[in-house]
């Protein structure tokens, strides 16, 4: 994509002064930052204004004939000065480092705390992950944003100090000359912030190529789809998007450079313009004999290092203006509104035995991007302790539902009411702590069976051993040579993890259900990964594993839901048939349909089996 040059100019929610009050206060929680800082300052502008006076001073001496003891101590004076300071520059430079990393460190973990704890919904939208990759750029290492502000505020901090002083030296020259070098930094700032705000200005389009890069990156490595890559010859098609995605980083690359090449050139005009002006003068003035030999070399020196603060401020000045805008990126992550309450809300208190009854009340739910809502007007009373089947086809709306139901999602019309009241009202994290779940896309952590099943570093061991044996996994369990210590994830523990089948992962994520102990219970495709057996297993445990629970129960398999005490059959974005296994079968219609379907399929892979087949 060309850049038109007319793109709208999209402005920061933050600006300088407030991103640059935002690091300040990181800086003052984590102890020495700032004194640090400003002891660094003050040795630089020492050694810069002792380095501007060093020879000047020599050569006056020499004009009045000084002694060669006098000459001997400015000289002893000067340099001990100057290796007192740098020194001490040195060891601040050296002690600065570990305190900054931790100021890093600190907003990486409130983008992290960010990721973890956002609504739902925001996952799923493109500008949100823009902002995300922006963020995470902007503190993945040493040489990112949000820790080199550190370094750029300590050069502007030390050139503007200098600025002034050198600015004054040469004002009891021709005070014109401040006006006029005033004017060209002025214009060379304003410019260097129009070609700086290029970057900002289209960081979503190099978020969306970093992004694409990254998928496809992560899809290239990952075990879970060598076998895919292999089978399918998929390694073409992956070579041929990665190098679509070069193109397009190559092209953005190009843009950027020229970019900032046009700003360079003109920051190099305009710094000859400024030093051709300010050597003039002084070389006219000295010529007409208006200064000694020592004031000459002191202008002169002063000049030479005004011109360099200024280069120095203004480069200081790009550089942090650039940080800034990346700094706001991490700061309009972080504070990207929420769609769920998650504080302020109703009180809600979880109690053991409590009444807890649902209702989707008009509900109508579509997913961004698609036209045809999942649910339509869809109505549902879910009664406290019931045991509910959900079935259906594939897009029924089944896994829609759940979400809603567990506060993921929220409808677009419509409400779910929780005792009859709407669950936006309640604080959502205090919501979440109604349920126990084993989705059909759960997550294995890499860390032990214990801390797995707790989610926590100090299990409490007992629960553990008695949910891995309700889930019917302990006995495995103890088999592995550390037994509820064992290592899962082999990404983090390339030798001492071990890998559990897919049956034996849902057992594990059903003995994580069980560890919470939360009121309401919800198993999507709990079975799926298991073999007949081990599903009979499942089936003849649900009674304990819901006992006393409201629970939701989503299956394909249909010969399940006689476990429930009521079945539904989703379908057009609402129910089609409800009732009970037996009265649903009685009915004739499309629930019996499919159990027979199914029940005949099941019928002839047996006898297949049996036939020797």
């Amino acid at each position: 994509m060309k850049d038109s040059g007319k793109e709208k100019m999209q402005k920061p929610v933050y600006g300088l002064g407030s991103n640059i009050l935002f690091m300040l206060r990181r800086g003052a929680a984590h102890p020495g930052v700032l004194w640090i800082l400003g002891l660094e300052v003050a040795s630089g502008v020492a050694i810069s204004v002792t380095g501007l006076y060093m020879a000047p001073v020599f050569l006056g001496l020499l004009e009045k004939h000084g002694s060669f003891m006098e000459l001997l101590l400015v000289i002893a004076g000067f340099s001990l000065a100057l290796m007192g300071l740098n020194g001490l520059e040195a060891y601040v430079k050296a002690i600065d480092l570990v305190g900054r990393i931790q100021v890093r460190l600190s907003i990486l973990h409130e983008i992290n705390r960010k990721l973890g704890e956002c609504s739902f919904p925001l996952l799923f939208m493109p500008e949100f992950q823009d902002r995300k990759t922006n963020a995470q750029a902007a503190t993945k290492n040493n040489v990112c944003a949000t820790e080199l502000f550190w370094e750029t505020l300590y050069e502007i901090l030390k050139n503007g100090i200098c600025f002034l002083v050198y600015l004054l030296l040469i004002a009891r020259v021709n005070p014109l000359l401040i006006l006029s070098t005033t004017l060209i930094t002025v214009l060379g700032f304003m410019w260097t912030r129009h070609f700086d705000r290029w970057g900002y200005d289209h960081r979503e389009e190099e978020a969306a190529i970093h992004r694409k890069g990254n998928y496809f990156y992560q899809c290239a490595k990952s075990t879970a789809l060598a076998k895919d890559i292999r089978i399918f010859g998929m390694k073409e098609w992956l070579l041929d998007i990665e190098a679509d995605v070069r193109r397009l980083l190559r092209d953005f690359s190009g843009r950027s450079e020229r970019n900032h090449l046009a700003g360079d050139i003109i920051g190099i005009v305009l710094d000859l313009l400024r030093n051709g002006i300010i050597y003039a003068y002084l070389l006219a003035v000295t010529l007409r004999g208006g200064l000694s030999a020592s004031e000459f070399l002191l202008y002169f020196i002063a000049a030479t290092g005004f011109t360099s603060q200024v280069t120095g401020l203004l480069t200081g000045v790009g550089k942090i203006y650039r940080q800034s805008l990346e700094i706001s990126s991490v700061r309009e992550f972080c504070e990207t509104e929420e769609p769920f309450l998650f504080e302020g809300g109703q009180e809600l208190r979880i109690e053991s035995g409590g009444l807890y009854e649902f209702e989707f009340r008009d509900v109508t739910f579509r997913y961004p991007g698609v036209k045809k809502p999942v649910l339509e007007h869809f109505n549902l009373k879910l009664k406290s302790g019931e045991k509910l089947a959900v079935v259906g086809l594939n897009g029924a709306g089944k896994t829609t539902m759940v979400r809603l139901l567990c506060g993921f999602l929220d409808p677009d019309s419509g409400e779910v009411l929780l005792n009859g009241v709407n669950i936006r009202e309640y604080n959502r994290r205090d919501y979440y702590k109604l349920f126990g779940a084993v989705f059909q896309d759960f997550s294995v952590l890499a860390g032990s069976v214990a801390e797995n099943v707790s989610q926590s570093h100090t299990p409490d061991m007992d629960r553990v051993q008695a949910c891995l044996e309700q889930a019917g996994i302990r006995e495995r369990m103890e088999r592995f040579p550390e037994k509820y210590g064992t290592k899962l994830q082999k990404t983090l523990y390339p030798e001492e993890a071990v890998e559990l089948s897919g049956g034996e992962l849902q057992r594990l994520m059903l003995a994580r259900m069980l560890y919470k102990d939360a009121p309401v219970t919800v198993l999507d495709e709990p079975t799926a990964a298991l073999d007949a057996l081990a599903e009979k297993d499942i089936y003849e445990r649900y009674e304990d594993f819901t006992k006393g629970n409201t629970s939701v129960y989503i299956s394909h398999r249909l010969a399940s839901t006689r476990f429930c005490d009521r079945v539904i059959l989703l379908g057009n974005g609402g129910i089609l048939e409800e009732g009970t296994h037996e009265e649903l079968m009685a009915q004739g219609g499309r629930y019996a349909e499919l159990f027979e379907l199914q029940s005949k399929y099941y019928r002839e892979d047996v006898a297949a089996k049996q036939g020797g087949y």
